[in-house]
């Protein structure tokens, strides 16, 4: 059985757990308020900051699922569950895991640059690689190390690309770099689906930390992924997420 604790995605404590300290804190306050009798509302304020933090990590645990692999939000992305893969931004696994539990004939390359800090403490090709044994689904991936604006990876040779929470990092300007990447490393008729940051309600309301990302703004995306090549066949919104499911035209040479 799964739980946060079986994986090692090594995000920071404070992005995963940090909400256990004003839980503590005041639940705490909240309990010794009832128990001294002291007036209602020093009672009701603690204990609904406490609330909130409980709902805070129930969102980032449960529904979020930030230490477990990432599901695959759309069915028919590599629904025939053989060809080739890649993880665009892969860190430290949870969509290279998720996508090779989902889809069992599936081989998957994970990319990444693996320099600087985006949430994950000792983001390592060797720590995606122990995630992927923990799921007994090693002899399906391998890692390389490469800037996702330039990959070292031939054209034309994937069947499908994942990218999740990744390529909204890159630098504005570079981001259309970066998706032009992955068009021309994709099959004709290859899939590509992309998950980006989405600053909603879930995110106003229960992590507020995360309201320091730009806002995912649709139509800009929807824009990007067409000029690079890609036919965008779905679009939809999960919590603090905005994607993408497209695909490459049949047509499509292999220098692009």
């Amino acid at each position: 059985m799964n739980t946060p604790f079986t994986y090692e995605f090594g995000y920071s404590w404070s992005i995963g757990w940090g909400y256990v300290v004003p839980l503590a804190l005041f639940g705490g306050l909240a309990a010794v308020a009832w128990r001294l009798r002291w007036r209602t509302w020093l009672v009701a304020v603690p204990g609904l900051i406490a609330i909130w933090s409980l709902a805070a990590i129930v969102l980032i645990q449960v529904v979020l699922g930030i230490n477990l692999p990432q599901p695959i939000f759309v069915p028919q992305f590599l629904a025939s569950g053989f060809g080739e893969a890649l993880d665009v931004g892969a860190g430290s696994g949870r969509s290279t895991v998720g996508l090779l539990l989902a889809r069992p004939g599936v081989r998957v390359t994970a990319i990444d640059i693996y320099n600087g800090y985006y949430g994950i403490d000792d983001n390592t090709p060797q720590r995606l690689m122990a995630n992927a044994r923990t799921a007994g689904v090693a002899d399906r991936a391998t890692v390389e190390v490469g800037d996702a604006r330039a990959m070292p990876l031939p054209s034309s040779t994937y069947d499908g690309v994942i990218s999740s929470y990744a390529i909204d990092h890159i630098q504005r300007n570079d981001i259309p770099k970066a998706l032009s990447e992955v068009a021309r490393v994709l099959k004709p008729r290859g899939e590509f689906l992309l998950m980006l940051v989405n600053v909603d309600l879930w995110a106003l309301l229960l992590a507020p930390p995360m309201a320091h990302h730009p806002r995912a703004e649709p139509q800009r995306w929807r824009t990007l992924l067409e000029s690079a090549g890609l036919e965008v066949l779905e679009q939809g919104t999960h919590p603090l997420t905005l994607y993408f499911y497209a695909r490459k035209g049949a047509d499509a040479g292999a220098s692009r």
